[in-house]
């Protein structure tokens, strides 16, 4: 049997219209009618609206995190059981979600929670750096205050986050094919998000966390990891930790992974690993047509 991993999308893979055709489910309608008692709105009115709200950090990781899950289950009725789970960012809780550490609404709460204290930030901003020498990206970013490396996904992609200026001033200092400004309303994965952590933590402290059924890798410790108490500790650094996900995909595949399964939106991830690690099968699934292959 081919060795899988099951990977999962954040915050920029939302698109509206993913929720695909998964209304035609009794099970999806159930999920939904409970993630709408739960949020308070429609995921499925949001999903189908318009992009201007999707992309606001308050709506788009409930809906990722609601429409991923759905996957999930759908792909675990299907016979279909991976090895090893990891998420990016906000991914992360589906693959908690998925290796049964916590049931969907505890998760969704979660994931509310900590939307609303996301997009309450201020004062940061964020920069994709496409195509770089990475030596000396980690040297500027060393000798300028105020930034760090929020999301290492690739040898040659990773964003920046920190204050405006210190933004700009790597941005200027390091030589790179594109440097892409991103529309978030805070400096996510910095030392900058520390109110927020500091209110999540109060939350997660009175969530109860079960051993994982299946090994996750975390975005602040990418090494397999099934211990209830250790899982809760790497999401409560996660606000302000950094994503490294290079380093994820680096241990998937030291971990004999043979296909790597992006479930929810769009081929971030796979794109990813076709660039960094091509001798591993890649695969979408993002509808429940794709859950039955």
């Amino acid at each position: 049997m081919t060795k899988t991993a099951w990977v999962f999308p954040g915050q920029g893979s939302q698109k509206v219209g993913m929720i695909a055709d998964l209304l035609e489910a009794e099970a999806a309608q159930a999920r939904l009618a409970e993630a709408e008692a739960i949020l308070g709105w429609s995921v499925v009115d949001v999903t189908q609206g318009e992009e201007s709200q999707l992309s606001q950090t308050l709506y788009t990781q409930p809906c990722l995190y609601t429409v991923e899950t759905i996957l999930v289950d759908a792909l675990l009725e299907n016979g279909q059981q991976p090895a090893l789970m990891a998420g990016h960012s906000l991914g992360e809780y589906v693959a908690l979600y998925g290796a049964k550490v916590f049931d969907f609404a505890t998760g969704l709460k979660l994931v509310k929670q900590r939307a609303e204290l996301m997009s309450q930030a201020t004062g940061g901003t964020m920069m994709a750096m496409i195509g770089f020498d990475r030596e000396q990206l980690n040297q500027v970013i060393e000798q300028t205050p105020d930034v760090v490396l929020a999301n290492d996904n690739s040898d040659g992609q990773a964003v920046i986050s920190g204050t405006p200026e210190a933004v700009e001033a790597v941005a200027e200092a390091v030589k790179t094919k594109r440097a892409i400004p991103l529309t978030v309303s805070g400096a996510f994965h910095s030392p900058m998000m520390a109110d927020a952590a500091k209110a999540f933590d109060a939350v997660l402290a009175d969530v109860a966390f079960q051993d994982a059924q299946v090994p996750v890798l975390s975005n602040v410790d990418p090494t397999p990891e099934t211990g209830a108490a250790a899982l809760k500790t790497r999401l409560s650094q996660q606000i302000t930790g950094s994503v490294r996900w290079r380093e994820i995909m680096a241990q998937i595949e030291a971990q004999g992974v043979e296909k790597v399964i992006e479930v929810g939106p769009g081929n971030v991830l796979t794109g990813l690993f076709k660039r960094s690690h091509k001798a591993i099968a890649r695969a979408n699934v993002a509808s429940f047509a794709a859950c039955a292959g």
